[in-house]
């Protein structure tokens, strides 16, 4: 049957967006990294899947991904907002599924008819949308969000489940989105280029019958080039059941995330990015 898959993806129209599940993100899309440097290894779960995300052959971010907790690890970006209408569209990835499926980023219903992928395969490696329905006092917020993107493709590749968490609804559409709309355009104030990590800590509790984790924390740094000899760098930390974000430096959120993951130093940026 793999190759009345194959015969079917190359009849597809040639807007589909992609994206890659790749061995290492910083080989395969260093971009979006300072000085191509990835976050390390203290924040990655047991099943990890490094994600570059493409849409109309174009890479817009990077995500690590925690299978089995079916939420974003952290999404990493650069900054570059701009005017635009926020898009509609919900994609997922079928090649969470398995190296065998095709690199597709596409909308669910897409999937399974054109595809004729199952509900079952495609909930088993990630978050569909029923998962995010009907929920009490959560929304779908994402790490990476559409505003700090500057045109309308670069916002809709944001709209995939694998940049998305359960956020307590008061603090997406409060003081995360605060921070997201009016501290970073105060703080990216003279950055030439501004490097972005955004992440979620896993919590205790979870939705869809417990298929999906609500994170404990959310969290957000920065690292901006000022000129060729300056840089600035911070960061901020939120608990996922209160309306409240905490400006940090970047060497406090390193260490407080430390603690929170518990699987060693963390390191977020290149060296060269300030600490305090």
């Amino acid at each position: 049957m793999l190759w009345l898959l194959l015969l079917q993806v190359s009849s597809l129209p040639v807007w589909l967006g992609h994206s890659e599940v790749v061995r290492s993100l910083e080989t395969s899309c260093p971009q979006f990294f300072y000085r191509g440097m990835a976050p390390n290894e203290a924040l990655e779960p047991p099943n990890p899947a490094q994600i570059c995300q493409r849409y109309k052959n174009q890479y817009y971010f990077a995500t690590l991904y925690d299978r089995n907790m079916r939420i974003p690890v952290y999404s990493a970006y650069i900054y570059d907002p701009g005017h635009g209408k926020r898009p509609r569209t919900w994609l997922v990835k079928l090649h969470l599924m398995g190296p065998t499926y095709p690199k597709t980023m596409e909308k669910e219903w897409t999937l399974l008819n054109h595809y004729k992928v199952s509900f079952e395969q495609l909930s088993e490696s990630q978050a569909i949308l029923q998962d995010y329905k009907n929920l009490t006092g959560l929304n779908r917020g994402h790490l990476n969000p559409n505003g700090h993107h500057h045109d309308y493709s670069s916002r809709i590749a944001t709209f995939t489940l694998t940049n998305i968490v359960p956020q307590h609804d008061k603090l997406n559409g409060g003081a995360w989105n605060n921070y997201e709309q009016q501290t970073m355009i105060r703080n990216t104030k003279g950055c030439n280029t501004t490097y972005v990590v955004v992440g979620a800590v896993p919590g205790n509790n979870y939705i869809a019958g417990g298929r999906v984790n609500k994170p404990g924390y959310l969290w957000a740094s920065a690292c901006c080039e000022v000129d060729s000899y300056h840089r600035k760098a911070w960061g901020v930390i939120a608990e996922n059941d209160k309306n409240q974000v905490e400006l940090l430096t970047l060497g406090e959120l390193e260490d407080t995330l430390t603690q929170l993951y518990g699987r060693g130093q963390v390191s977020l940026f290149h060296s060269d990015c300030p600490r305090e």
